[in-house]
């Protein structure tokens, strides 16, 4: 039996998109809490705890994209055609972010204000536009003859504006917790107290995106409710709330690490369960990874460079976090 490459490009791809949910995730829920949290200092904390690494972070997003393309093109040109303005839209929020982030530690102390104004509208928009195009993926995506057969604003749905709304709240919710493992003191109990409603918040979309996703495609609820599957898939939903009820006990506990690790899960989870859904189709409701898949020279060509690539980009991002592990204190950080 052969190498099934499209089945690991696949495997590639939704790690490297996994992997930078995760890394930048709160690095942008950072930005989403700024508002809450008005001093100055405290903003420098917080934007220090993610200083050493937050550009490396979006290396995933683009390893995702590349893989896209170079295994499944006909995926990648669909894609890119439905979604143009929302991925330019999220583009520009990142841009911003970036460079707010740059200056707002070199800016003067009136000016310092519109960096901040462009850090937080940067977070939101980028989060915001990930969420609306997960929403309209998971809709379905026309496709004629290889080619996106739909208008430019198909994206934009009841459904899709509330993904959006459900990534800003997971992104915050992992920003918090991750502020609550790296920092101490008043910032800290702050970042606690914001974490339990954002855990309750997470808990209701997961929820709501739980039944309004079936009710809506008839092919997941079969997949999800029909027999035996139903039987193979309930454990996902209960460690859904297994992993809620642990991360409102270690919140209320005052533990440090374990609410980011068990908000982790909770991503995971949900990633998971969309990949359930969705799974073998690279464009749903009906193309699948091997339909979409380029061909076997091109798979197994890049698959060499991949294989090397991503253990570098594993060892760098485990020193980096190696290095800079521990709390973050007012004073520490970037100039």
């Amino acid at each position: 039996m052969g190498i099934d490459l499209p089945l690991i490009w696949a495997v590639i791809i939704l790690f490297g998109i996994m992997m930078y949910v995760v890394m930048d995730g709160f690095d942008l829920g950072i930005g989403i809490l700024f508002p809450f949290v008005p001093a100055k200092a405290d903003r420098d904390v917080m934007m220090n705890t993610v200083a050493p690494v937050w550009d490396g972070n979006e290396t995933w997003l683009v390893l995702g994209g590349a893989g896209l393309l170079a295994a499944f093109p006909v995926a990648y040109g669909v894609i890119l055609s439905a979604f143009y303005l929302p991925l330019i839209l999220m583009l520009i929020g990142l841009v911003f972010r970036g460079v707010a982030f740059e200056f707002r530690f070199k800016a003067r102390e009136g000016k310092r204000r519109w960096w901040d104004l462009a850090f937080i509208g940067g977070s939101y928009t980028a989060t915001f536009f990930q969420g609306v195009t997960l929403g309209a993926f998971l809709s379905g995506l026309p496709v004629a003859d290889g080619h996106y057969a739909g208008r430019p604003f198909d994206w934009i749905s009841a459904f899709s504006l509330f993904t959006g709304c459900a990534l800003v709240t997971a992104y915050a919710l992992l920003g918090g917790t991750w502020l609550v493992m790296k920092t101490e003191g008043p910032l800290q109990a702050r970042m606690r107290a914001l974490s339990v409603p954002l855990a309750w918040a997470m808990l209701g979309v997961i929820a709501a995106l739980s039944a309004w996703t079936p009710l809506s495609h008839p092919a997941i609820a079969q997949r999800w409710f029909s027999l035996p599957n139903l039987l193979y898939l309930a454990p996902v939903p209960l460690l859904v709330g297994v992993a809620v009820w642990r991360l409102l006990a270690e919140l209320r506990r005052g533990a440090h690490a374990s609410p980011f690790l068990l908000t982790l899960a909770l991503l995971f989870l949900g990633y998971s369960g969309l990949g359930i859904s969705l799974w073998p189709n690279v464009i749903p409701p009906s193309i699948s990874i091997w339909q979409a898949a380029g061909p076997p020279q091109s798979l197994g060509f890049a698959l060499v460079g991949a294989l090397l690539i991503i253990p570098i980009i594993l060892m760098y991002t485990a020193w980096s976090y190696w290095v800079f592990r521990g709390k973050v204190r007012h004073g520490d950080g970037y100039h």
